[in-house]
């Protein structure tokens, strides 16, 4: 790898964050709506913003530390999502695949953890 671009994880993650954006575009501008908007972007950019941090300090312990954030990310995106849902903004269908990529970023974080950390 020369770059962390050419991490899987980070390209699902920035396919991601860029779903993110157009399903945040589709919303009422009303002031709950704007808080969570936030939170979901923040936390979807952390993902990938994170792998890239993590591949640049190229230290075992310290890369570990930026994917346990980036990880965390896609917890705290689902959370977003699933209050998104409730509050009635996304339909079930829409969350679910949005759930469903979150979980594979997440388990290809746990995979690369693992990796580094034998």
């Amino acid at each position: 790898m020369k770059d962390f671009r050419d991490l899987k994880v980070w390209q699902k993650a920035v396919e991601f964050f860029e779903t993110v954006v157009l399903d945040l575009e589709q919303f009422p501008k009303t002031e709950v709506v704007r808080i969570i908007s936030g939170q979901v972007l923040r936390s979807a950019s952390s993902i990938s913003a994170n792998i890239a941090e993590g591949y640049g300090r190229h230290k075992g312990a310290e890369y570990i530390h930026y994917l346990h954030i980036a990880r965390g990310s896609t917890n705290e995106s689902i959370d977003r999502y699933e209050k998104l849902k409730r509050l009635g903004y996304i339909d079930k269908k829409t969350f679910i695949d949005r759930e469903g990529s979150l979980e594979e970023i997440r388990a290809m974080l746990t995979r690369m953890i693992n990796r580094i950390s034998e």
